[in-house]
């Protein structure tokens, strides 16, 4: 069966995408991780890979076309294949010679029974970024879809996440750059600003409302129904809309999303205690905040803050911040932070909050207790398992399972995003949802494949990653590694004031190598080889020097003895002449 090569959808915001150039012909041989093509989209170029191998059998869209998002730009299938017709929801039969059907067994397709006003063939109960992208999907694939949000659409992503609290980080970056300009030769009349933080939530809203309108434009243009309410899953196996209209589905996608997680902590119910939803509406700057949790939100939002002016300290139980990166990003991260002002605690547990009116004082293990007006509880989110309702699907550790296809242990019921745990990502969310889709309408055939999914932190500096990090692979495979450290110097000349001279400085700087086992044997085996030869060239050279040494000394002998005998014979003239 062919593959649907698709315009995918690369950002919260991205609508469309042009096609810059394909890198294959029809015809042509792929492999699976080819560069197949290349887009463009907001002003950025990015490569799309062939997610199998076989050929480019179609090309629906060619160079310079602009398409819209999960929209089919052409398929992928074995040679000689067959390319479904424009508008077939399903790609044709391979034609293949070998395969005959006998007359009387061929099959004539009955015409698509339509439906009733409250039948579907698929249901999405979420509109989050697994949501609405599943349901754009299974429509473009000839689905007649229902989408049901309990909130905005756009889900956390768009509307309590990755939008608002990158609208706040730009404004710490503006703020770090006039701190900057001085030094960077750009001398402003005046280095003395304030922060309007309504107007600034204010902007972040509007932000917020341009997107979900646009989420909200795709569905109706994909003519998918859209339902505002909590929907549930009854033991029929339909949707029910705040306990009174009942959808029926073929399908169900629940793509449900997550929620702010709470932990069991004295005081932790305090109004100046915020989650990561209700800072992003706060309308005035606190003096003082303090952060329980120090991973990617936390520090987003800890940073926006301390660029804001707020006395800012970080509480993390674990030996680190943001413990999703590698070490090293991690303790650079850090080390940068500290510069800035942020205060940081690790392997710390707080006991304690006690609100006295004015402030919050926290208790915690092993340090003094901190005052601070408002407390921040980011301490990462869970899966909101509300759809669920009446079914018993596998769990695991609070997470639907689901196989590689996205469905889960009830056939017919897939649950991409953030409701599975696999990987709480926006972009992961994107792809989940296109995948639950296709295999919904067109039966279980594409599988996800989430192993290199990027992620980044959008602090000052940004930490960027994808794939594994050394733990985890350290854990997944079985690889044994030595660690070398090369020392060495670099001089560098620094100018003190301008009245001193040039002074020279040494510093030592430590390279950390990894190496297998195999490429430090081949090593050792290269540095023998140079350690035998480097002898044997010693040896060369001490030879010749100890034979011409040797000639030396025989010469002198020589002399010596020839003036011994002149000295005798001197002295034996001497004495017969007296």
């Amino acid at each position: 069966m062919a593959t649907e090569v698709i315009m995918p959808k690369a950002g919260i915001d991205m609508t469309e995408g042009q096609i810059i150039k394909w890198n294959k012909k029809e015809g042509e041989k792929v492999e699976e991780g080819e560069i197949l093509l290349e887009i463009m989209t907001d002003k950025t170029s990015m490569e799309l890979e062939a997610e199998e191998s076989g050929y480019l059998i179609k090309i629906v869209k060619g160079d310079g076309e602009t398409v819209p998002v999960t929209e089919i730009i052409g398929y992928i299938g074995a040679e000689g294949e067959v390319a479904p017709e424009a508008g077939s929801a399903n790609p044709a039969p391979e034609n293949t010679a070998s395969q005959s059907v006998p007359e009387k067994a061929a099959v004539v397709s009955e015409p698509k029974k339509e439906k009733a006003e409250d039948e579907f063939d698929i249901v999405v109960i979420g509109g989050g970024p697994a949501g609405y992208v599943a349901a754009i999907r299974a429509a473009q694939l000839g689905a007649k879809v229902a989408v049901v949000e309990k909130s905005e659409f756009g889900g956390t992503c768009l509307n309590k996440g990755c939008i608002p609290t990158k609208t706040f980080l730009k404004n710490a970056e503006i703020i770090e750059g006039i701190e900057m300009a001085s030094k960077r030769g750009i001398i402003l009349e005046s280095d003395k600003y304030t922060i309007d933080m309504p107007k600034v939530v204010q902007l972040k809203n509007e932000i917020v409302k341009t997107l979900t309108n646009g989420v909200r434009g795709l569905l109706k243009s994909n003519e998918i129904k859209m339902f505002n309410g909590v929907g549930k899953i009854n033991k029929d196996k339909d949707v029910v809309v705040n306990g009174e209209t009942v959808l029926r589905a073929d399908k169900i996608i629940l793509a449900g999303g997550s929620k702010v997680s709470k932990i069991n902590i004295p005081g932790i119910e305090s109004k100046k205690v915020l989650t990561s939803d209700d800072i992003l509406d706060i309308q005035q700057i606190p003096k003082s905040l303090t952060v329980i949790g120090g991973g990617v939100v936390g520090i987003e939002l800890g940073q926006v803050f301390l660029s804001f002016g707020s006395e800012v300290t970080v509480i993390e139980m674990m030996d680190r911040i943001v413990p999703g990166v590698d070490r090293e990003s991690s303790v650079v991260l850090r080390k940068e932070l500290e510069k800035k002002g942020m205060k940081i605690l690790t392997s710390t547990q707080i006991k304690e909050i006690v609100d006295d009116g004015h402030n919050l004082t926290i208790k915690v293990d092993g340090h003094d207790d901190i005052v601070s007006e408002k407390a921040l509880l980011s301490i990462g989110r869970v899966p909101d398992l509300e759809a669920v309702g009446e079914l018993e699907l596998e769990m695991e550790k609070g997470k639907i399972k689901v196989d590689k296809y996205m469905e889960t242990s009830i056939s017919g019921i897939y649950a991409p995003g953030d409701i599975n745990g696999i990987k709480m990502l926006a972009h992961a969310a994107f792809r989940m949802g296109e995948v639950a889709a296709e295999n919904a309408v067109q039966g279980n055939h594409r599988e996800i494949r989430l192993e290199t999914t990027p992620s980044a932190i959008y602090t000052v500096p940004e930490v960027a990653m994808a794939g594994l990090t050394e733990d985890e692979a350290r854990e997944k495979y079985d690889i044994e590694y030595k660690h070398f450290k090369q020392k060495y110097q670099t001089e560098e000349r620094a100018s003190f004031t301008q009245n001193q001279a040039y002074k020279q400085q040494t510093r030592y700087t430590y390279t950390e190598y990894h190496f297998t086992d195999d490429i430090l044997e081949k090593w050792i085996r290269n540095a023998r080889s140079q350690a035998q030869r480097i002898v044997e060239e010693a040896l060369d050279e001490l030879k010749g020097a100890t034979q011409n040494a040797g000639s030396a000394m025989f010469s002198s002998f020589i002399y010596y003895l020839i003036g011994i005998l002149l000295m005798s014979l001197i002295f034996g003239l001497v004495r017969g002449c007296n």
